[in-house]
């Protein structure tokens, strides 16, 4: 069995850091796009500026520095989105930046709450089944398909499935493959 660490997605605060509330876990609505709103999503490039506002004439609030980090697109303006990452921060990005591939971070609402909290993938999606790792909150997986109930992923190399309400990168009881 494999033991995961978060290794931090580097961000650079450039200036306003905008706060969002935690997102209504049911889509509900559709974006001008004809896509959910709200959806997940995961960020392409490596360096992305989180804008105040849907144009690159508006100030950089934030910086990414890691492609694949889970978003959740809340709303659309033209051909730009605005997301909200796990820590509740919010701004536009250009929907070019953004990749359908998703991914997920575990539990990251654990993060620091000590040593001995993990998030366990198991070998399949089942909690009687064999454990392959323990994620610590926070390490970033990929993710291809979820029941519902649970997620399979990788992490690191290592594959297998976490229950679905341990991950930020799925709502609760959505399936996809």
């Amino acid at each position: 069995m494999r033991r995961l660490r978060f290794r931090g997605f580097s961000v650079a605060l450039a200036a306003l850091v905008v706060a969002g509330v935690p997102a209504a876990f049911a889509q509900v609505a559709k974006g001008p796009s004809g896509l959910p709103l709200p959806r997940f999503v995961s960020l392409k490039a490596k360096s992305i500026n989180l804008r105040v506002g849907p144009s690159v004439d508006y100030a950089v609030a934030w910086r990414y520095m890691k492609s694949g980090v889970p978003v959740e697109i809340i709303q659309e303006y033209d051909n730009w989105r605005r997301i909200r990452d796990a820590d509740g921060t919010e701004g536009w990005v250009n929907q070019a930046l953004l990749s359908g591939e998703r991914t997920a971070i575990a539990a990251p609402w654990m993060r620091g709450k000590g040593t001995d909290v993990f998030v366990e993938m198991r070998s399949a999606p089942q909690s009687s089944s064999a454990i392959v790792a323990r994620l610590e909150p926070g390490v970033m997986i990929k993710i291809d398909e979820c029941n519902g109930d649970w997620c399979h992923a990788n992490a690191q190399g290592t594959e297998g499935w976490v229950p679905q309400g341990e991950v930020w990168g799925a709502y609760p009881g959505e399936a996809f493959k």
